[in-house]
């Protein structure tokens, strides 16, 4: 794999990913993390290519060595609003908003640019091919499991913490059987179909 050229004459890059763009429930949870590069963090990848335990442990590295780190969201009711891709876009400019140092160039996970008042640039599959988007993918990935947790706690007929929110066969099953939650997204058409709204 050819390795990743960093856009000349800046010196501060922030990475930014999201997670939760396929799930039925909860916030968008993006991540925009600054890396210190005389604290280089070994075993930074794709959050989906760790395990849970080897994201928990690099999260709590990243948050304790970054330059500065920080998380943005969108709420189901902004993705309904939006759509998915507008509320993903939102989400990653108030993870940079929210950084307590400014970088100088924003690194973007995927093919399309937030609107951000730094330059950025999009990178497809940057969340393993660029230290600081892999960084900010496990930031992402590791708080919005923690909220299907929490929200599993609150609603454990749907057994959140099992499915991450995601549509599988028995969060669907779950979702026929109770109906849908505030935090559904219900612009999402298997949530549609529950609401009869299909």
């Amino acid at each position: 794999m050819t390795p990743f050229v960093y856009p000349s004459g800046y010196s501060v890059f922030a990475g930014v990913d999201e997670v939760g763009r396929g799930p039925l429930v909860g916030d968008v949870v993006t991540a925009a993390v600054i890396l210190n590069p005389k604290q280089p963090i070994a075993g930074l990848n794709d959050s989906k290519k760790l395990s849970e335990k080897k994201r928990l442990s690099l999260a709590e590295e990243i948050k304790q060595h970054a330059i500065a780190w920080a998380v943005g969201r969108a709420t189901p009711q902004e993705i309904d609003e939006l759509n998915i891709l507008h509320a993903t876009m939102l989400a990653m400019s108030r993870a940079v908003a929210a950084l307590s140092v400014t970088p100088e160039f924003a690194l973007i996970d995927g093919n399309r640019e937030p609107q951000l008042s730094i330059p950025c640039q999009a990178v497809i599959k940057g969340d393993g091919l660029v230290a600081e988007i892999s960084a900010a993918s496990i930031i992402a990935k590791v708080a919005r499991d923690q909220e299907m947790i929490e929200l599993d706690a609150r609603y454990p007929d749907y057994q959140f913490a099992k499915h991450k929110g995601y549509p599988t066969a028995l969060h669907l099953e779950m979702l026929e059987k109770h109906g849908a939650i505030a935090e559904h997204r219900r612009s999402f058409k298997p949530v549609q179909r529950v609401l009869g709204e299909l």
